[in-house]
């Protein structure tokens, strides 16, 4: 192939961030910390005022300093205009609704990142797929991004890592490029359909290791909700044509051990305030606001699964617990009394 006839490949210099919770925010230091100029689109006019004057997002990320090229607005046509990149930082199951509202203002031919984990309730679409049919954009194009990506540690500066999955991999190594800076370093996958279940899944297997936490069980215990976590994961995953490698890698055990490993999850710390007695609405109020995905994401996932005829009985049993009222003791306990079975089957 001649040097005029190879593809270019596409520049992110200018990139908006819609939504200014904690990982929207992270993310948006990440890329300012990597030279790239970025705006942040908060909901509240407050919000967008503190983030642009003070450099701070203290609701989300309290005692983080943000870098100072980071401005923000609650115009969402502002933060949008003359971007390279538009990053969607919105919880899952409100995406398509913000989507809707601005799909019109999307410019042209930029890449759409998602940072969303989850399964779309009803629909049963991943966020790729929603971003794709509201945007009106080829799903291989969207970029997903996954991997333990705990917010505040990253904040903080600690090295960390993540995957951004895409079928276009170029679109891929853009945002790679833009992202890439001395703490955070992303790597590219194309399966798009591998990292975004896993981060999904995820979110429910770390109720479950919440729980137990909340129950006063240990390593053990956390260990085996983990790994047949994974399993379970990865049985999706190979239904719905994943790469089972995906499981084993960054988007799959990496998420999940520091979802279901952190205190900083607010999924792990949701099941441990429901393992230890409070009622489901109390472990909400107690949030303060930041979603605990698991909680919407078990109805879907469990959907799907059903869908397509595969067992996951750690994501039945947090459904059962989050939307019967089944105890979380009792729920372990259906959980071990299973028929015996091979590992692998």
């Amino acid at each position: 192939m001649s040097p005029e006839s190879q593809p270019v490949q596409p520049q992110v210099r200018r990139v908006t961030v819609l939504g200014a919770g904690s990982w929207g925010t992270t993310f948006a230091k990440v890329l300012a910390d990597a030279g790239r100029d970025v705006t942040m689109w908060a909901r509240r006019p407050e919000v967008a005022e503190e983030i642009s004057q003070r450099h701070s997002n203290e609701a989300y990320l309290p005692g983080i300093t943000l870098p100072e090229q980071i401005g923000a607005t609650s115009d969402p046509a502002k933060a949008l205009e003359g971007a390279d990149a538009v990053v969607l930082a919105v919880p899952s199951q409100s995406l398509r609704a913000n989507l809707v509202r601005w799909r019109d203002l999307l410019p042209k031919g930029a890449i759409l990142v998602s940072l969303a984990k989850g399964v779309e309730l009803d629909t049963l679409l991943r966020m790729s797929e929603v971003i794709s049919e509201i945007a009106g954009v080829p799903s291989g194009e969207v970029v997903a991004v996954s991997g333990p990506n705990l917010a505040r540690e990253i904040a903080q500066g600690q090295p960390a890592a993540a995957v951004l999955a895409c079928a276009d991999h170029d679109r891929a190594v853009a945002i790679q490029q833009a992202a890439f800076n001395s703490y955070f370093r992303p790597y590219t996958n194309t399966d798009v359909v591998g990292c975004e279940l896993a981060g999904a899944c995820k979110n429910v297997i770390a109720l479950s290791c919440g729980m137990a936490a909340g129950l006063g069980f240990g390593a053990n215990t956390m260990a085996t909700l983990i790994t047949r976590g994974l399993a379970e994961m990865a049985r999706l995953g190979a239904k719905l044509g994943a790469d089972p490698l995906t499981f084993a890698g960054l988007a799959g055990v990496g998420d999940l051990v520091a979802t279901c490993s952190s205190p900083l999850s607010r999924n792990r710390t949701f099941g441990e305030r429901v393992g230890r007695g409070e009622t489901i609405e109390e472990a909400k109020a107690a949030q303060g606001g930041q979603v605990a995905e698991g909680v919407a994401s078990c109805v879907s996932i469990r959907a799907l699964a059903a869908q397509v005829g595969v067992d996951m009985p750690i994501t039945e049993a947090m459904y059962r617990v989050c939307h019967e009222g089944c105890a979380p003791a009792r729920a372990g306990a259906e959980l071990l009394g299973r028929q015996q079975k091979h590992e692998w089957s």
